[in-house]
């Protein structure tokens, strides 16, 4: 299977070899979630499912760089995907408080990029606990995965770097309000002198995202690439096409969050002027850090993708503010990003 270098090209593709893929993975976990015995952590485990599907429609595109492995390759993002959702939903709407807890659910997600790790019950520090091994072996499908992948050995180190800032950002923001912010700046503390200038919340977005773990994870299905490449890849992706990743995430949850009390990041920039300057910023950033990659056209069409994607979601439409800056952002975008805008837009209303 070739990999795409036309928009147009890209998007049959996506619609073709993704989503059919992408929706039958799907399935199969909805399936197992609803079997789980816990009513709680089956609740959470639904919603996940039903309300963030899109997380991992968009994280199957990177099987397209898999050429021969796309099969495999979407059943690690959809099973990597949905245990973050999971995890995510399960933090959010906690029952606990416990930093222990949400550290040791997500050590799940370290474990899933570790092919011989040991499984634990990740749900010690918590109430609810039968699960009917429902995370278990969604950690194990991804395990398998990747001990099948001929260059897993060379992206280890690089996924795992990626997986643990995301598991620390996890941890920081889902504690008690008052500590969350403080956690967040000393955390950002500890990497800043290895960052290009950028704030604590910003920094915790670029860490937020699970992008890079799925380019490398797809190029590891290729038997040469090596660790230098992945090194090359893992620098493209973050800081800044993940950051340009999570922010426009934040960007169109803004309302979203105010009314629930969510921490969200884009509540921290002076107003929204400066909030503007840096998504751009991020944009510019993020197109230029990819021009070393290989298939750099794909990449550039992912970048392009995050925009459209995001900013055609119905949340923009209800926020006016959001809205007029949006159209600002696809002006920046140009062609490609409005190509995917009309596309993504005509997609989600046609689901429905």
């Amino acid at each position: 299977m070739s990999i795409p270098k036309q928009p147009l090209t890209l998007m049959t593709k996506i619609y073709k070899d993704v989503l059919p893929r992408v929706h039958q993975n799907l399935n199969y976990w909805k399936q197992k979630a609803d079997d789980i015995p816990d009513p709680e952590l089956r609740k959470q485990a639904l919603a996940s499912i039903e309300t963030k599907t899109f997380h991992c429609e968009g994280g199957s595109i990177y099987g397209l760089l898999a050429k021969a492995d796309i099969d495999k390759t979407i059943e690690f993002i959809v099973a990597y995907q949905t245990i973050s959702d999971y995890l995510d939903n399960l933090c959010d709407r906690s029952t606990s408080l416990d930093p222990r807890d949400f550290r040791t659910l997500h050590n799940s997600m370290l474990h899933a990029l570790t092919a011989n790790a040991p499984l634990e019950n990740y749900y010690r520090y918590r109430e609810e606990q039968n699960d009917g091994g429902y995370l278990q072996e969604l950690v194990r499908t991804c395990q398998q995965v990747l001990q099948s992948l001929p260059s897993y050995e060379n992206i280890g180190e690089q996924i795992i770097e990626l997986a643990e800032y995301y598991c620390d950002l996890q941890v920081h923001k889902h504690v008690k309000v008052d500590e969350r912010v403080p956690r967040l700046e000393n955390w950002f503390n500890t990497h800043r002198n290895q960052l290009p200038p950028m704030s604590w919340y910003e920094f915790s977005a670029c860490s937020g995202s699970t992008l890079g773990i799925f380019c490398l994870v797809a190029y590891a299905t290729s038997e040469g690439f090596t660790r230098e490449e992945a090194q090359k890849v893992k620098e493209s992706y973050f800081p800044w096409v993940q950051g340009l990743h999570i922010l426009l995430d934040y960007f169109i949850d803004q309302e979203e969050d105010r009314q629930g009390g969510d921490l969200n990041f884009c509540f921290y920039y002076d107003d929204e002027q400066h909030l503007i300057e840096r998504l751009e910023h991020f944009a510019k950033k993020a197109d230029l850090s990819i021009q070393s990659m290989p298939h750099q056209s794909f990449h550039y069409f992912i970048n392009k993708g995050l925009l459209a994607i995001y900013l055609a979601d119905e949340k923009v439409r209800k926020q006016r503010n959001v809205r007029e800056l949006a159209k600002r952002l696809i002006r920046i975008g140009g062609g490609s990003t409005m190509f995917f805008y009309i596309n993504g837009w005509l997609y989600r209303r046609l689901k429905k």
